[in-house]
């Protein structure tokens, strides 16, 4: 297992070793031990969510200001952009976002822990996207800023205005948000 840190602290990128032969793949997705020494917690994952997705679909910018999740995604069919966004007002990094994609093909597993917003758009015709939580989903508690917040000035790879949901449309700019302490 390769970790690529990223410019945001807390923020990794696991590249599993991949097995594969003519018959197929194997590579471990998850495992606890390891992840704890990567982060320095040990976390327990209370929810396991799968997402659907077609071609421009972006949902997000999510998170939880009470009950914050940890999330650790990756994506098994299909390719996105996925986008983590730090929302901790104390960060060095407040307000600053990283990108990569997320596809079956490169098997990359991104760590989002507490204090970030986080969403994706799909870049494939279809996608299919997993992550583990750290906590349950409260809908009560569930924010959105916007996808295009000029403040931050996401790069989504995108030439077309995005499918979002009603929620997602209603999001707010980040100087607006409520943010983590």
């Amino acid at each position: 297992m390769n970790v690529v840190r990223t410019p945001i602290p807390d923020l990794l990128i696991i590249e599993p070793r991949v097995y594969g032969d003519d018959r197929g793949f194997f590579f471990e997705s998850f495992n606890r031990r390891k992840l704890a020494e990567l982060t320095g917690r040990d976390l327990d994952f209370v929810q396991d969510n799968h997402s659907r997705s077609v071609k421009n679909v972006l949902r997000g910018l999510h998170y939880q200001i009470q009950h914050p999740q940890g999330k650790l995604v990756r994506v098994t069919q299909g390719a996105v952009l996925d986008v983590a966004v730090d929302i901790r007002k104390n960060s060095p990094a407040f307000g600053k976002y990283f990108s990569l994609e997320l596809s079956a093909e490169n098997k990359r597993i991104l760590w989002i822990p507490e204090g970030f917003a986080h969403g994706f758009v799909v870049l494939s015709d279809t996608a299919e996207f997993l992550y583990k939580t750290t906590d349950y989903w409260f809908p009560e508690h569930e924010r959105c800023i916007r996808w295009d917040d000029s403040a931050l000035g996401i790069d989504w790879k995108m030439q077309t205005t995005p499918n979002l949901s009603a929620k997602d449309k209603q999001g707010k700019n980040l100087v607006n948000a409520e943010v983590f302490l």
